[in-house]
């Protein structure tokens, strides 16, 4: 058993008074490993209400005031210090008998165009087995696929656009794969969080909030994440969704400019 220490300071300016709804609060599934509380406020002070939205994710509603707003988070979480479950013997579910709720991680959405990749997809992975091998079939494919930089990123970018242009950041990675993972009948869904250098060398960039993806095999949810392409420890769920545009961080209504954004997640060293 690992503590990690999560948290975030993200400001922005804004002419006048803006009403936002941010996602920044740590999932509902995780709040039993919190060691007291997840504090998350906004300066200069605006009351926050809090609510779920339709995937269960933990959103909040605030107005931001005349000439911007910072808002700031952290809380210590408790995690089991072990690597992402791998589970090759997880089965893939005829579409027929699967639990309603989770039709939906098959259909397309504004990020993964199912329609213009199931081709694409079944002539890569029409041979693979079906269950965990082909989903790390599609996994492999997408992680030698496309090529990692900052620079590519563009919040426009869609997993066929990320499969034509072989670039993107962690969210186009997760937005091809899963959407892969659609086209061959298994659903899946985007994830959001943080994810620290725990267990791997250092990243000297500085950090963000991670995107990786979910398929549901044998009756459950599996992790996987086409960028890192290894299982890693320390993940802390804040989001899912069908794909980025449902687990948006922050999002205005009226016009905001972005002038500081910090993001920690660290393992915490008993002295």
């Amino acid at each position: 058993m690992i503590e990690i220490r999560v948290g975030f300071e993200i400001a922005y300016a804004a002419a006048q008074p803006t009403p936002m709804v941010m996602m920044l609060s740590i999932h509902p599934s995780r709040v039993q490993d919190i060691v007291g509380t997840e504090t998350i406020i906004a300066e200069p002070n605006a009351p926050i209400g809090f609510y779920r939205d339709s995937f269960g994710n933990v959103c909040g509603r605030l107005l931001a005031p005349a000439g911007g707003v910072t808002l700031r988070g952290n809380a210590l979480v408790r995690d089991s210090g072990l690597p992402d479950a791998v589970n090759p013997a997880a089965q893939q579910i005829p579409i027929e008998q699967l639990p309603d709720e989770v039709l939906l991680y098959l259909m397309p959405s504004r990020y993964c165009e199912t329609d213009k990749l199931t081709d694409i997809a079944w002539s890569l992975f029409g041979n693979t087995p079906p269950g965990w091998a082909r989903v790390q079939a599609i996994v492999e494919f997408v992680h030698h696929h496309v090529t990692f930089g900052y620079e590519h990123a563009h919040h426009m970018k869609s997993a066929h656009d990320v499969y034509e242009r072989r670039s993107g950041v962690c969210r186009d990675f997760a937005h091809l794969a899963l959407t892969f993972c659609r086209c061959m009948g298994i659903p899946a869904r985007y994830c959001t969080g943080y994810m620290g250098d725990i267990g791997v060398p250092p990243d000297p960039a500085p950090m963000d909030f991670s995107g990786w993806f979910q398929v549901y095999l044998s009756g459950a949810w599996y992790t996987f994440d086409a960028r890192h392409n290894v299982p890693r420890i320390g993940r802390i769920l804040m989001g899912t969704g069908r794909d980025a545009a449902d687990v948006a961080l922050t999002t205005s209504f009226g016009r905001m400019t972005l002038t500081k954004f910090i993001v920690i997640s660290e393992e915490v060293v008993a002295a």
